[in-house]
């Protein structure tokens, strides 16, 4: 590897002024999570016609268990991906990664039994999961300081935007006067395929982290990039703002062991550990547990047709999308800490009174819709914010991997559980009985604002090399 070496690539990016580069980033790599909130909107908005389908018959039970296929899926993905992207750089994975979900998300529309349709869900799942590691890493290391929570926010927060898209598409592909809903619902998996087709396209204009690439000895190549990118931005904005802050010295490194990984997260930043931890584990438990099964709640308890289920996710996907965008900037102004404490407090305890209106019968089905609608507001700013919060915490060497280990942790201790729960107590029939997953998921987001509050930092306005030192980092001029 090259010797040591200064530079003040990261001041560089951070002070430039907003730009259609900027936007190209955002669009390009935020589809990601309009995929995921299409794949998942998909299924429990397509829960009905896939459990009558002549032929699949899922039970309750095993759509539950295809939602958990899918999470597994994703945290496979997400921590194979993650090891990749932090060793070969973001830009390499973006090809592959959406290659595995077009054609995952495409073979599901020909399952053709349980297994078929779970092992399909799984590699769909793999190929966003891997999504999450690499475009996290990438995302938060090309926006300057200054945007990079209110930007964060909004780009999680277009998974509803593909909620939204999987909700009407339902609605249209479900509709037995529009088409047979047995290939309605096979057909709604090439939604996604096709949305990724573009991707493919856009992504080719994205460079790779000059970050990313100053830590691994490629300092003339991430040298040209940020020069590429400066010179983009002083087209849309004119004169560049002068470059402020101290150089930092660099002494390049191959790769990052994973002993050192551990090392760092379980002694260095050990109570970020149990930050990010509970934050993810806890918003991937309410999430997956309420979204997943939400379609069985409308047609066993309220009566709704299967065709009619997009009709009522929609605005549940509507709620979930402006909370990060109209929440996000605060983040940036008043600060992680509070923010990230109010969301997940205020999504706790409302969670926990229509929990309890729920069991006692008091709310119809457009009134649950809203209830939910109003809950996950809140609850959406407070999940993209765990994200936030995660690529945040630790160094630039490991922080692909770090997303990845800590979203498949949460996920695996509260997504995974989450839908198996929830389908067996819907299976069972007793509003009581959901009531009680419905504190649980309450007391567990209470946990998590109470959390943040105590174990909480501010990375608001800082570059990342200052709010987690950069492995590589050998001393300032």
């Amino acid at each position: 590897m090259p010797d040591t070496f200064r530079t003040d690539i990261p001041h560089r990016l951070d002070r430039l002024p907003w730009g259609r580069f900027h936007w190209l980033v955002v669009v390009a790599l935020g589809v990601t999570w309009i995929l995921d909130g299409l794949e998942v909107t998909l299924v429990g908005s397509l829960a009905g016609a896939i459990h009558q389908s002549p032929s699949l018959r899922l039970t309750e039970s095993q759509i539950g268990l295809t939602a958990s296929a899918y999470l597994l899926g994703a945290v496979s993905g997400a921590l194979f991906f993650g090891w990749l992207t932090d060793r070969l750089g973001r830009k390499r994975l973006f090809t592959l990664t959406v290659l595995v979900y077009l054609t995952a998300t495409i073979a599901t529309g020909f399952s053709w039994d349980f297994w078929s349709f779970a092992i399909f869900r799984f590699f769909t799942g793999a190929g966003i999961g891997g999504e999450y590691a690499a475009v996290n890493s990438a995302i938060q290391e090309l926006i300057p300081a200054r945007r990079r929570g209110t930007t964060d926010l909004a780009v999680n927060g277009t998974f509803w935007g593909g909620a939204a898209i999987g909700a009407l598409s339902s609605v249209l592909l479900l509709d037995p006067a529009v088409i047979d809903p047995e290939l309605g619902w096979r057909l709604a998996f090439g939604i996604g395929g096709a949305l990724s087709l573009i991707v493919l396209l856009l992504r080719r204009w994205i460079p790779e982290s000059p970050r990313w690439l100053m830590t691994h000895g490629r300092r003339e190549e991430a040298e040209a990039i940020v020069g590429d990118i400066e010179a983009w931005v002083a087209r849309d904005t004119g004169r560049l703002p002068p470059v402020e802050g101290k150089p930092i010295a660099i002494r390049p490194r191959s790769h990052t062991s994973l002993g050192e990984v551990a090392a760092t997260m379980f002694r260095t930043y050990r109570q970020r550990s149990v930050l990010g931890v509970v934050l993810m584990a806890c918003q991937a438990f309410c999430y997956n547990a309420v979204f997943f099964t939400y379609a069985l709640v409308l047609t066993k308890f309220y009566g709704i047709e299967a065709q009619h289920i997009g009709w009522f996710m929609l605005p549940f996907a509507l709620g979930n999308l402006m909370g990060p965008l109209l929440l996000g900037h605060f983040f940036d102004s008043i600060g992680r800490k509070p923010m990230i404490t109010a969301t997940y407090g205020i999504a706790g305890v409302l969670m926990a009174l229509t929990g309890l209106a729920f069991a006692q019968g008091w709310l119809s089905a457009w009134e649950q819709t809203l209830a939910w609608t109003v809950i996950f507001f809140f609850a959406s700013a407070a999940a993209s914010a765990a994200y936030l919060t995660v690529g945040e915490s630790f160094p630039l060497e490991m922080r692909a991997m770090a997303i990845a280990l800590f979203y498949a942790f949460g996920t695996l201790v509260g997504g995974v559980a989450g839908p198996a729960l929830f389908g067996h107590l819907i299976e069972g029939g007793q509003r009581t009985d959901i009531m009680w997953g419905y504190l649980l998921g309450a007391a567990l987001m209470l946990i998590a604002a109470a959390t943040e509050w105590k174990l909480g930092f501010a990375a608001e306005g800082r570059s990342l090399e200052e709010v987690a030192r950069p492995l590589s980092h050998a001393g300032e001029e």
